[in-house]
């Protein structure tokens, strides 16, 4: 096992985790009533950040599925920087997914007609794919939302050396940010053919 980066304190560690997830979750929330989409205020079509935002949950699963093979050999090292970059990518993801949802608005799964809402025809058209992935963004968005102090959590007992409450953590944090990291690739795959 790896020396302690760390000195616990495990108050102060609480009240920080669960203050910047409030203040997250917030801050994401107001953000997401307010929508500069259609102004150009950006120089480029604001569409990206959804791509960003795909490829970073990708990566993070290869980082998660990396992260765990790493540990499982013994290579702590390997795995300890593994997890940070998976935990920096999440932090790049979050800005991203503001930027996309603050500049690009927000697009309905199955809308192909470019008016607000869905009529009887694109409801068709879209099926029950529709449902899939109404079912997997309902399921998608408070996990993600749920998962994040935990995760922290779970660094924070590594990286002050108490690692008997990091392996109870991520026993269930793991498949969790796991789950949130790949269903957010296959939301961004199902509703890309939808972007105007």
């Amino acid at each position: 096992m790896l020396q302690p980066s760390w000195q616990p304190n495990y108050k102060k560690a609480k009240t920080w985790i669960i203050s910047v997830s409030v203040v997250l979750f917030i801050a994401i929330t107001i953000l997401g009533k307010y929508n500069l989409a259609g102004q150009d205020i950006l120089p480029f079509n604001p569409r990206i950040f959804a791509t960003i935002n795909a490829c970073i949950n990708s990566a993070v699963s290869l980082l998660l599925i990396g992260g765990l093979l790493s540990v499982k050999n013994k290579n702590y090292m390997l795995h300890k920087k593994i997890m940070q970059l998976a935990i920096l990518l999440s932090v790049l993801f979050l800005v991203s997914y503001v930027g996309h949802h603050l500049f690009a608005g927000e697009t309905a799964y199955g809308e192909t007609d470019g008016i607000k809402g869905l009529s009887a025809a694109e409801k068709e058209a879209a099926g029950s794919m529709r449902s899939f992935y109404l079912a997997l963004l309902l399921t998608h968005i408070p996990l993600a939302g749920l998962a994040m102090p935990f995760i922290l959590f779970a660094a924070y007992h590594a990286l002050t050396g108490n690692y008997t409450q990091h392996k109870k953590m991520v026993r269930w944090v793991w498949p969790l940010w796991m789950y949130v990291a790949l269903t957010g690739v296959i939301i961004y795959w199902m509703i890309e053919p939808f972007y105007k």
